[in-house]
Order: structure tokens, then C-alpha cells, then sequence
């Protein structure tokens, strides 16, 4: 074809100066996933992950035209924002693109999906097989991509907790939809007992200042992650991640209250990587900053 022994190749993995992502999740320490967004010029990719799958999600506000290699199979069309494609670890994606192509990347490590079909399907881990897709529509896995990306975008400002549970969800999701193995995942009607509860809160209640993980909670009670969430939501109305947060605000409030510490120091104390990152939750929660609160309520 005309052009394209002029077009670069962008094999990820070894050249990642020559197309820098715009945004990437690498300094934020997320477990098991790696998030990043790359805007790229009419070219060829050559792309593989031996180590993670890959879910890539269209942010482009037209239509693009591109082309996708996967084995033996290829697919040709029109790409637009929110299609997702899914290359599986280990495997080789071409991709030709005509037009300039805006993409988020979501790399998302095939053990921990192992481990998420395990605890969740109750299946042996190797007999799970993502399988992949080159123009895929899926609201809920679009929606999870897109709260990613607005993390991502702000610098991670919600935290571990909040990317973990979004982990966990994304990598349900694939198992219900792109395996070659399908089962029910188990749900359970009940939420957790009241002994399982206050073990919970009493934990995160001593562990405010910490770097609190959803893996952390849910080996408490012996369960995976995505049960867990499942259940401490069902039992008090909102996730771990808005009940550590509450949590915080409300240990900062006593601070605020009872103390001549700084908003800093406060922040610190109560888990919160800065002033303004307290500031931004303590606003949302209560309506007022720090410092007003702090004036108002002595």
C-alpha cells in the first residue's frame, strides 16, 4: 500500500520515547493496572504485553479509520469514541491508523485477573481465557474506563482505594462478557454480619493516616475483593472508599476542632496526601473548607 513504508512503528514497550503518553498512572503506584492515555499520528503499531491484557477505549471525537491484526483474524472500520478493543496478555496486535488516533490504554496484569476469576467464578485460573475483541460496545466498561481517566487526569486525587475498587469492577465485567469460560458469578443476598462490620471499621478507624487498600479490608474477613465491596455496601449504603473518606473528614473535624495543628499536619494525620486534597472532600462533604470550619465550630 502507498504511505506506509514511510509510516512509523510503535512497538510500545521499546519506544516508548517516540510517542510519550499525555497522561500515565506510573507515579500514582496502582496495583495491578496501569492507566494511560496517548494521542498518536496516522501510522502502524505493533503492539504485545507478556504480562498484562490490554483494553484500549476510543476517545476520539470523530470517526477514525483503522485497521486491526490480531493472529489471523483482522478487522477494518470506522472507530468512535467509547469503542473498545481487548488484546489478550501474550498476544501481537498490528494496528494501521489513517488518522490521528486518541486513545486511553488500560493495562490491566493477567495474574490478577486470574486471581479475580478464581475468587469470583470459582473456576481454575488457567482454564480462564480472555478472549479478544477489535470493536467492542460495553456501557459499564466504558463508564469504568472514563471514571479511570478523569482519576488519571486529576493526579489520582481519590486514591488507591478508589482505583483498587475500580480494578476489582473492570476486571469482573470482563469475565461476565470476554471469556471463553462463563459462569454466574456467585452474588450473596445478605450484607456482612455485625462482628464482620466492626472488625471493618475498627481497622480503617486505626489505620486513617495509612494507605488503606481494598485487598487490606477484604483479607480481613477472608474474602476477594469484589465480594467484599459487594457486601460492605450492601450493609451500610456506601462503598469502602466513601466510608474511609467520611471517615477521614470526620477525624479532621475533631482535629480541626480540638487542635492548634495545621490544615497540613490535619491532612496528614487523617490520610489525605495534601491540603487541598482535604480541602476537596471536606468542601464536598460538609460545605465549608478547613479553615471555616475550623472557625465556626470552636
Amino acid at each position: 500500500m502507498p504511505g506506509l513504508e514511510r509510516s512509523p512503528t510503535r512497538i510500545v514497550q521499546l519506544n516508548t520515547d517516540l510517542y510519550p503518553p499525555i497522561y500515565s498512572s506510573q507515579a500514582y503506584g496502582w496495583k495491578n493496572i496501569l492507566v494511560e492515555e496517548f494521542r498518536y499520528p496516522p501510522g502502524q503499531e505493533t503492539y504485545q504485553n507478556l504480562t498484562s491484557h490490554t483494553l484500549c477505549v476510543s476517545l476520539n471525537r470523530r470517526p477514525s479509520r483503522l485497521s486491526l491484526t490480531l493472529g489471523d483474524r483482522r478487522h477494518s472500520g470506522l472507530f468512535s469514541q467509547g469503542d473498545i478493543s481487548i488484546t489478550p496478555a501474550e498476544a501481537v496486535l498490528i494496528c494501521q491508523g489513517n488518522d490521528e488516533d486518541r486513545i486511553l490504554r488500560i493495562q490491566l496484569a493477567s495474574q490478577f485477573f486470574q486471581q479475580v476469576a478464581q475468587d469470583t467464578l470459582k473456576l481454575d485460573p488457567d482454564r480462564v481465557e480472555l478472549l479478544p475483541e477489535f470493536r467492542a460496545r460495553n456501557p459499564q466498561i466504558e463508564q469504568i474506563s472514563m471514571m479511570l481517566l478523569a482519576e488519571l487526569t486529576t493526579g489520582g486525587l481519590a486514591g488507591k482505594l478508589y482505583v483498587e475498587s475500580l480494578t476489582n469492577v473492570l476486571a469482573v465485567h470482563l469475565l461476565r462478557n470476554y471469556v471463553a469460560v462463563k459462569r454466574n458469578i456467585a452474588l450473596y443476598d445478605g450484607g456482612l454480619s455485625d462482628r464482620q462490620l466492626l472488625k471493618v471499621a475498627d481497622y480503617i478507624n486505626a489505620h486513617l493516616a495509612d494507605d488503606i487498600t481494598l485487598s487490606d479490608l477484604a483479607q480481613l474477613l477472608g474474602m476477594s475483593p469484589f465480594h467484599f465491596s459487594r457486601l460492605f455496601k450492601r450493609s451500610i449504603q456506601v462503598t469502602p472508599h466513601q466510608y474511609v473518606l467520611q471517615q477521614r473528614v470526620e477525624l479532621a473535624k475533631q482535629l480541626l476542632q480540638q487542635t492548634e495543628l495545621s490544615i497540613m499536619d490535619i491532612a496528614l494525620q487523617c490520610g489525605f496526601s495534601s491540603h487541598s486534597h482535604l480541602g476537596k472532600w471536606f468542601r464536598q462533604q460538609t460545605g465549608v473548607t478547613p479553615k471555616m470550619y475550623r472557625i465556626n465550630f470552636r
